[in-house]
């Protein structure tokens, strides 16, 4: 069974059972890799998400360019979220890859945007998260993704499909 297929009956459950909320749920493949997804509310349709994480073991020997060809293939590939992504920032020497809204939502006190990063390090992980800034304020506060379940489901997909 693959990420989605997992996640699927795990948010059909959390679903069924009304919770507990929020919820850490878990997925893994037989690749080895292992998806974590940090709910806060859950309905028929779709759910509150903090963030999504997925371990990635095979980014910990990866060459650098393989982590920027993924940065690409996510960018291009991850199209229906609320902005366009696109990769910002190349560190190899901490061996990250920053994707961020290309166009963050404007909003009259500040902005709303994705946020990936793309990491070497400890497991090698995929984590995706949303950030809040307000104008004349320094600093970013993490918000909820509200993402249908289908969305949730097709990004995994799109996740396991370029992983390389």
């Amino acid at each position: 069974m693959g990420l989605s297929t997992n996640l699927k009956q795990e948010l059909e459950t959390l679903y069924q059972a009304r919770g507990p909320v929020p919820a850490s749920l878990r997925a893994s493949d037989a690749r080895g890799l292992m998806l974590r997804i940090e709910v806060v509310t859950i309905d028929l349709l779709g759910c509150a998400v903090s963030e999504l994480e997925l371990f990635v073991p095979t980014l910990q020997s990866a060459a650098f360019d393989v982590l920027k060809q993924w940065a690409d293939a996510l960018s291009q590939r991850i199209t229906y979220l609320l902005e366009q992504i696109g990769p910002l920032e190349f560190d190899e020497a901490a061996g990250q890859v920053l994707i961020r809204s290309v166009s963050p939502d404007q909003l009259p006190d500040g902005a709303q945007y994705y946020e990936i990063l793309l990491s070497q390090r400890g497991s090698g992980t995929f984590l995706l998260k949303r950030y809040k800034s307000t104008k004349g304020q320094s600093g970013r506060t993490p918000v909820e993704m509200l993402l249908t379940r289908e969305v949730i489901l097709k990004l995994v997909d799109d996740l396991e499909a370029t992983v390389p």
